[in-house]
């Protein structure tokens, strides 16, 4: 069973799918919850501390999934093409991981402002490591990097920044199926991105083939 912190985080995220982070009430995520506005504010602080918390479970959540797939067994340059390939599908889902990544938020997400110089520390140590504010894009990329073996570690930062490449940057698809054309030239843009291609998946293990046996340690 969740503890009461974890389905209040649930709550937040959840609410984010259908309204600006503005609009989330705290009183509305205490009933869905099910605790008290009391219990929410012992946990959180404040709306600001309950979006500096949310900011740092997801990226928390990330690391974890990236370490299980980097332990998988198997050849390193398919598990870093699968890296790059569960990267991209995460991120599409989750808006605050994309913005974690690459440093775009937007008005509907949770603004992780730091915790005000000189605020006595939270009460909760869960609550004191999210005040510290989130980790910069760069901050998780090199994270990401330190949890793959060392002897391809510059392949795992190539495929990262691939992966967040595609990220920034989608292929936009035409034609019918895609949806409707903007002006001559341009197609509209998709609803979400979409999942990496068999032949960047091919692309990216015939790379990271040889960058897995390069004696470099760092990318040029």
């Amino acid at each position: 069973m969740p503890t009461a912190r974890e389905a209040l985080l649930d709550a937040a995220l959840a609410a984010l799918a259908h309204r600006p982070w503005s609009a989330v009430r705290m009183a509305d995520l205490a009933t869905v919850a099910r605790v008290s506005r009391q219990t929410l504010y012992n946990e959180f602080g404040s709306k600001d501390g309950l979006a500096r918390a949310l900011v740092r479970r997801e990226a928390d959540t990330y690391l974890q999934g990236v370490r299980k797939l980097l332990a998988a067994p198997g050849p390193p340059a398919r598990t870093l093409a699968a890296l790059a390939e569960w990267i991209v599908a995460r991120v599409a889902a989750r808006p605050v991981l994309r913005a974690l990544l690459t440093g775009a938020w937007d008005a509907r997400l949770p603004a992780p402002r730091p915790a005000r110089p000189g605020a006595r520390p939270a009460a909760v140590p869960a609550q004191r490591r999210a005040d510290a504010g989130p980790p910069a894009p760069g901050e998780l990329v090199a994270a990401t990097v330190a949890c793959a073996d060392e002897r391809w570690a510059a392949g795992c930062e190539l495929a990262v920044r691939i992966a967040l490449s595609h990220v920034v940057a989608p292929p936009v698809p035409c034609g019918a199926a895609a949806g409707t054309r903007r002006a001559e030239g341009q197609c509209a843009e998709p609803e979400s991105w979409s999942p990496m291609t068999p032949t960047i998946t091919r692309v990216i293990e015939t790379i990271l083939s040889v960058e897995t046996t390069s004696p470099r340690k760092t990318m040029p």
